[in-house]
């Protein structure tokens, strides 16, 4: 056999043109076709799955190999290729659309790629993107949905979801595919959690978080929106109807700055900032009945991929936008391509500035933010971060709106209406390695019980704890 050729770069994905897409709130990176696609997955070595680097940097463990080997050993029938490749993806992942998109695939699969020792990684994440576009455009996510749906054994036992968010469509989609039926409560009026209100159109558009949410359905969830759990229902009454109950309220809770001018007008958190914008579509003010007041400059406080969606939002509604952090570049927490697409458009980054004041005018509008400014020290705090301290000079930023990105916190109030849920310091919910909670039958994952992380650490924790599920209602009906 002919040795393989090792092509070291990847094949580029096409994205909309900077001046394009800064006017509008498009999709920015147009992905793969299936020339283009094909040429990717041949440059992957095909490490044996039980090697894998790519599939051990995983939450969610998909056989990576498996599913580009299925895509390229078919490359002459487009339509077969893809669907032997969406089996093998939908096996350990059921929304490829989703994590294709807004993984962070450069710190988790792509990050141990042996292609990378050599040259660029793999690019996974735009291959898994790639299946389930292509299998979406041409019917053939219809196809297989069938075959899943009929691989379930009507299992005994019914489960509460509370949360339409990452971990929450994970845990319902793998416990649905078992055979369970599942019904997920959602406190919005629309599901999908943090990926309907936290990540805008330019990085997940909703049509297509709207579709994936749809295949769940297919596969027999039911959701039931505009239920506040601990409100409208209570735990102890889940556990009355149902065999088990999976938390996965998320982390919705914005965290504050305390300082002085923090109510003056035209300061937001990112949290009411994204959510005006992506659920209720403010850009599209006054088709949309949700006004939300932009100015002519914008200061973002953070440097999270929240911080980057924030700032990239408030560009596209017309605002020149600076985002202002209290440590250096090398300390952001966004991804990299956010970073790039930030920047590209036009953003501004100022590092090692702390906020000390907001400054407002006789009208109590924010006309300024005061920074002090911050200094990197050798020593290194319990992070492995650089300790940065206050120079004590300062800095006047100008702004007519604040956006506060600077992290997320577990809502409480399910923690504070249940009794016996015991939970951390921080707000997040105790649980054990089966990731059951304190109360037996009830379950958690994701930014419930993680504080602020990724959508796919979230998605790892709802299959996990699908499998814990599955494993308590069989041991529960088998003793009774």
């Amino acid at each position: 056999m002919a040795k393989r050729e090792l092509i070291k770069e990847r094949v580029p994905t096409p994205e909309v043109p900077v001046e394009e897409r800064t006017k509008s709130f498009v999709e920015v990176n147009l992905g793969y076709d299936f020339a283009s696609a094909i040429k990717e997955a041949e440059r992957c070595i095909q490490c044996p799955p039980e090697y894998a680097p790519c599939i051990k940097g995983c939450p969610v463990h998909i056989n990576i190999p498996g599913f580009i080997k299925a895509l390229r050993e078919n490359s002459n029938n487009s339509n077969e290729a893809v669907k032997n490749a969406l089996r093998v993806i939908w096996n350990d992942n059921t929304l490829p659309a989703i994590t294709g998109r807004v993984c962070p695939q450069e710190d988790q699969c792509e990050a141990p790629c042996v292609m990378g020792k050599v040259g660029d990684p793999i690019n996974i994440g735009k291959l898994e993107r790639f299946v389930a576009d292509y299998a979406r455009k041409h019917n053939i996510d219809e196809e297989l949905l069938q075959e899943f749906a009929n691989n379930g054994e009507n299992m005994k036992g019914k489960v509460a979801v509370v949360g339409s968010g990452p971990a929450g469509l994970t845990a319902a989609g793998e416990l649905a595919k078992m055979g369970y039926k599942v019904t997920i409560f959602e406190a919005l009026h629309k599901p999908g959690g943090v990926l309907i209100y936290g990540i805008p159109e330019f990085r997940l558009p909703k049509e297509i978080l709207d579709k994936e949410i749809a295949k769940l359905i297919e596969l027999g969830v039911e959701i039931k929106p505009n239920y506040v759990i601990g409100k409208t229902l209570t735990l102890e009454e889940l556990l009355e109807e149902y065999d088990a109950v999976f938390i996965g309220t998320g982390a919705g809770t914005p965290k504050l700055l305390n300082i002085p001018g923090i109510l003056l007008d035209g300061i937001y958190t990112a949290n009411e900032f994204l959510t005006r914008i992506n659920l209720m579509k403010a850009y599209e003010f006054p088709k949309y009945d949700t006004p939300l007041t932009i100015g002519k400059r914008t200061v973002v406080i953070g440097a999270g991929n929240t911080a980057m969606d924030a700032a990239r939002s408030a560009l596209r509604m017309g605002s020149e936008v600076i985002i202002a952090y209290r440590r250096g570049r090398e300390d952001m927490t966004a991804r990299i391509e956010e970073i790039h697409h930030a920047e590209e458009e036009g953003v501004k980054f100022e590092f090692f500035l702390n906020p000390i004041e907001f400054i407002g005018d006789e009208n109590g509008k924010v006309k300024a933010v005061k920074f002090e400014k911050m200094k990197a020290l050798e020593e290194k705090d319990a992070k492995g971060k650089r300790k940065i301290v206050g120079t004590g000079e300062y800095i006047l930023l100008e702004a007519d709106t604040v956006v506060i990105a600077i992290g997320l916190e577990p809502n409480k109030v399910i923690s504070e209406e249940a009794t016996g849920l015991k939970t951390n310091p921080n707000g997040t919910l105790v649980v054990d390695e089966r990731l059951m909670t304190s109360i037996s039958g009830v379950f958690a994952g994701g930014d419930a019980i993680r504080g602020e992380a990724t959508v796919i650490l979230a998605m790892g924790d709802g299959k996990k704890a699908a499998k814990s599920i599955h494993e308590y209602i069989q041991k529960k009906y088998s003793s009774a």
